[in-house]
């Protein structure tokens, strides 16, 4: 049998040792040494215990151990007196032996208890609770008796009245030993039950000599047998080995229904005193009971007390954790609306708005914890800027908030803040460049706090777009409203068919024949007329409509491209910074081209600088679509983010000159040389260079003097619905 299963094996020999015990001759000498074999045998498991489980505390062991041989050798001494010396006196160097275990297993239970982490002030007065009705209860019955009765000598008498008092600090120690807030381990309860069992024997002892006779060799035997087997098979359980400590609960005691009923029990055991009339004849000690009464009224309310202390302490707990973000130890949304409701009943506050841009790049580029702590880091840094009057909360995932009570301090505050973001943010090991959009509301005549954090949001989103802050005007109400229109709208006008496409040439230099053209996207709206694609596609990027909307200009244009048969080579369709991060995309464009037949090569798709500037998903796609066979255009280049790190990233064939550089090209200038530049590094890297927005013969004159040999602009035609097929204009032969 393993080493782990030893105290079961011990636990079975020594129940089965016990019961041959009354099995021999009846307090003859055999029974006797059957006694104190098995005391000794025990004693020696818990030694063997520590040799071979290497506990953290030896000692409290080696106290069990000895006391246990302290009481074995009590009884040797007195079956010396009994069958060599035939003589019984009391006291005895028995009653020294015995008496001198108490102090070795009450050291021991101490040690144990000890072991304990943290100060559990319920559980030490429950402690109290149950050591003092207990005790009172033990002395009325037990103590008081034996010391009145005792008629011998001092000596006779202290030795008489020592065994309940060891018992009743036995006692005590047991109580506190179970009243603790640990988990017990399976050793540990052990202990307590041998200590339990020793206590039973021990008291029914006292009582049957005190009111009645004892002759060994009868069942109470049983008790202080078991209690010296439990005590060794709690050595040999492989929890002896660990410290009660690691096994210790966070936070005081919890009151279970049975630590209720037994406290309640305990409280009630003084004045159920005062309804016993006589114990063997003789009044109850009154006073006794009044002084247990009063004691164990005030351990209670001590009790009650702590546990109102208690209550009010979680109760302000979950009141700061219901009004405090968790990550940065600030206000939340909840407790910043009631600040802010209590500063408009006061006065006339401002609230200034903060969202972290691209904080989703953050944190799928470097992770989460960067994330949390460059959120943790700016909260403490807003906090700072903003001043101790100002209240900063945590309002959303990447959002801030700041409240301050007198909107005279705004342009103050909202300079250093501005400031106070210019400086690169050191966030788990990296040095962040912050970019934030920054919207302000004063109050003005608002009143609801809602309505004043609604007005800041709108400014915010504002901000987005300018780059700098934003205050709250009317004209933002007036946009959202426009917006939130138009995006009811856009729904209705996709199923309705009130879009429709329009088709710009893309043409050879010099002679102007089309060989692409751009499919551009128009909404007849029935009662707003044509309205710009610069009002409706930034809605239907924003709202998510632009992948169902991208999705249909794409069937539409590969139809188009294959109902003509004069269509041009190709057909450029442009892709939004959010149907390019749609998973479906790669597979959407392949299956319209397989439907309608077009090739791929016939297809090009146009994205901005912007759109891929994130890389990730993007770039991933493109070179999907790419491996596909399609042509990829970077459009509007020289506008966007790090135009030539992109160069190198996205798999493009085609780049695509803004027309803010083609615009002043005839008058020289950095414009002219900038488009020169472009188109030399197109064909450095073998890349196809379409100059935009060509309104003059000049223009075109000039590009294709710098090279450039494909065009596109109103000079060449403007967008319409039909496929262009003959050049618009060319340049002079």
């Amino acid at each position: 049998m393993g080493r782990d299963r030893l105290w079961v094996a011990a636990l079975a020999a020594g129940t089965t040792a016990t019961g041959a015990y009354f099995l021999l001759p009846r307090q003859g000498l055999a029974q006797n040494l059957a006694y104190n074999a098995i005391g000794l045998v025990f004693a020696a498991a818990m030694v063997a215990g520590v040799r071979l489980f290497r506990p953290a505390r030896p000692v409290l062991w080696y106290l069990f151990s000895a006391g246990q041989l302290m009481s074995v050798g009590g009884d040797v001494v007195w079956e010396v007196y009994q069958y060599v010396l035939h003589r019984s006196p009391y006291p005895s160097p028995a009653d020294v032996l015995y008496l001198g275990c108490y102090p070795l297993l009450a050291a021991g239970l101490v040690v144990l208890t000890r072991e304990r982490r943290g100060r559990d002030e319920s559980a030490l007065i429950d402690t109290a609770i149950v050591g003092t009705g207990l005790c009172l209860v033990f002395g009325l019955f037990v103590i008081q008796p034996i010391a009145a009765a005792s008629d011998g000598s001092t000596l006779e008498w202290l030795i008489s009245v020592a065994y309940p008092m060891a018992d009743a600090v036995l006692l005590i120690i047991v109580a506190r030993l179970y009243t603790g807030s640990s988990r017990r381990t399976v050793a540990e309860r052990l202990l307590g039950i041998a200590a339990v069992l020793l206590l039973i024997g021990d008291i029914a002892f006292a009582v049957l000599t005190q009111y009645s006779s004892y002759e060994g060799g009868n069942l109470l035997d049983a008790t202080f047998l078991m209690s010296y087997v439990v005590w060794g098979v709690a050595a040999l359980h492989p929890s002896m080995a660990v410290r009660s400590g690691t096994a210790a609960l966070s936070g005081p005691a919890r009151v279970g229904l049975i630590r209720l009923a037994a406290l309640t029990a305990v409280s009630l055991l003084a004045p159920a005193m005062m309804f016993v009339p006589a114990v063997m004849g003789k009044g109850v000690d009154r006073f006794a009971v009044g002084v247990g009464s009063i004691l164990l009224f005030l351990l209670v309310a001590a009790r009650m007390a702590g546990f109102v202390r208690r209550v009010q302490k979680q109760a302000a707990r979950l009141e700061d954790l219901a009004m405090h973000d968790e990550l940065t130890g600030q206000a939340n949304r909840r407790h910043f609306l009631r600040r802010l409701e209590q500063a408009l009943a006061a006065g006339r506050p401002a609230v200034i708005r903060l969202n972290v841009n691209d904080f989703k790049r953050i944190n799928d580029q470097l992770g989460h914890a960067v994330g949390d702590h460059l959120l943790a880091r700016l909260g403490g840094q807003i906090a700072v800027l903003a001043g101790e009057t100002a209240v900063v909360a945590r309002i959303g995932g990447d959002e801030f908030a700041v409240l301050l009570p007198d909107a005279g301090r705004t342009a103050d505050v909202l300079d250093r803040l501005v400031a106070g973001f210019d400086a690169p943010v050191a966030a788990g090991g990296h040095h962040l460049l912050v970019r934030t959009s920054v919207g302000v509301a004063e109050a003005g005549d608002v009143t609801e706090p809602l309505e004043i954090l609604r007005r800041a949001d709108l400014a915010v989103f504002a901000s987005r777009g300018s780059g700098r802050p934003r205050h709250f005007t009317p004209e933002l109400d007036r946009l959202a409203h426009e917006e939130a229109t138009v995006g009811a709208e856009l729904r209705t006008a996709l199923r309705d068919g009130q879009f429709r496409l329009v088709f710009q040439p893309i043409v050879e230099l010099p002679h102007g024949r089309v060989v692409a053209v751009e499919t551009l996207v128009r909404w007849e709206h029935p009662r707003l007329g044509t309205v710009s694609p610069a009002v409706f596609i930034p809605i239907a990027e924003r709202n998510g409509l632009i992948v169902e909307l991208g999705a249909w200009i794409l069937r539409e244009a590969c139809r188009e491209m294959v109902a003509d048969p004069h269509s041009p080579e190709r057909i450029s369709v442009n892709v939004s910074p959010r149907q390019l991060a749609h998973p479906d995309l790669v597979r959407t464009i392949a299956d319209t081209l397989t439907e309608f037949g077009l090739p791929a090569e016939r297809l090009t798709i146009e994205v901005t600088e912007t759109a891929v500037f994130d890389g990730g998903p993007a770039i991933e796609a493109l070179h999907q679509l790419r491996a596909l066979g399609i042509r990829i255009a970077l459009d509007d280049f020289g506008t966007g983010h790090s135009s030539l790190t992109l160069l190198r990233t996205v798999p493009a064939q085609v780049l695509k000159v803004d027309k803010s550089f083609v615009d002043e090209i005839t008058v020289g200038g950095q414009s002219a040389v900038i488009a020169g530049g472009l188109i030399e590094i197109a064909n450095g890297l073998g890349m196809t260079a379409v100059a935009e927005g060509v309104e003059t013969a000049g223009q075109a004159e000039v590009l294709y003097q710098l090279g450039y040999r494909l065009a596109q602009g109103y000079y060449f035609g403007r967008p319409a619905g039909t496929m262009p097929r003959t050049p618009t204009a060319a340049l002079r032969p």
